[in-house]
């Protein structure tokens, strides 16, 4: 089975990323910074926080779904904010989504909040409310497999740990643990917003132990069009039966300005 994590960066690249996608046809695809906006007047708008602005697709999840046709999706909102088409304001869902080819059958998932609670009215203050998902699926050639993926709290003071992280990776490891059964292949990815020495990975490792960026010998999970100098945020962590699986962190083509993880589970 092909496992991919990305962090969509919002859909600034979407034609680069469903191109991609189209050609790499994950089994299951793993996205972080998903829009969502049916009514949207234009399939551009914009986000404003802290005297940026930057042009956000409007709706990544129709996007992603018409490039993967035939996978399920499913969308876990976080928050309800305003986005802004010049003067006017249009109210946008954004979460992460879970993407499970049709071969898949699924046995079991979790979804909830790592961070926080949905936000109707805003996206509010950073640290902003933040959801994980968990899907264990089952194929008749391959097995189970479980994997659940997060958004990690942006914190403008940087990546540091935090006491709100520490309980974030918590409540994230109890919901995949609440999922996987003995014996299955674990993998926990996203961008989880932290550097590699974090106790995340110390908390998660009880269920998840190989680190796939650190120990490959890979140098960060930024793109070139990432300008600040700390390249860390993206993680795929697996347990036992997958620790010497093929894997990548993908920098050419870039989709975003994160790189996608690719996993290949056999």
């Amino acid at each position: 089975m092909r496992v991919v994590s990305l962090n969509a960066w919002g859909g600034r690249l979407i034609e680069d990323l469903v191109a991609w996608l189209d050609v790499v046809q994950p089994d299951i695809l793993c996205l972080q910074e998903v829009v969502q906006t049916p009514d949207s007047p234009s399939a551009w708008l914009e986000y404003r926080d802290d005297g940026q602005s930057l042009p956000q697709r409007a709706n990544v999840l129709r996007d992603v779904a018409r490039a993967l046709p035939d996978h399920k999706a499913s969308f876990c909102p976080a928050a309800r904010g305003n986005l802004w088409l010049g003067d006017r304001e249009v109210p946008t869902l954004w979460g992460l989504a879970t993407f499970v080819h049709p071969n898949l059958t699924l046995l079991g998932q979790a979804q909830g909040f790592v961070h926080g609670a949905f936000t109707p009215d805003g996206f509010g203050p950073h640290p902003r409310s933040r959801t994980g998902h968990v899907v264990r699926v089952w194929h008749p050639d391959q097995g189970t497999l479980t994997v659940g993926h997060m958004h990690g709290l942006r914190d403008p003071a940087g990546k540091m740990d935090t006491p709100v992280r520490s309980v974030q990776v918590r409540k994230f490891a109890d919901m995949v643990q609440g999922v996987s059964q003995p014996g299955d292949p674990v993998v926990v990815c996203g961008d989880f917003n932290v550097l590699p020495a974090s106790e995340t990975f110390r908390v998660l490792a009880r269920i998840a132990p190989y680190n796939l960026v650190t120990s490959r010998g890979f140098e960060g999970t930024r793109t070139s069009h990432y300008p600040k100098p700390e390249k860390w945020a993206d993680y795929m962590l697996v347990n036992g039966p997958l620790k010497d699986a093929a894997f990548d962190v993908v920098r050419d083509p870039e989709v975003s300005d994160h790189c996608a993880l690719l996993l290949d589970t056999v």
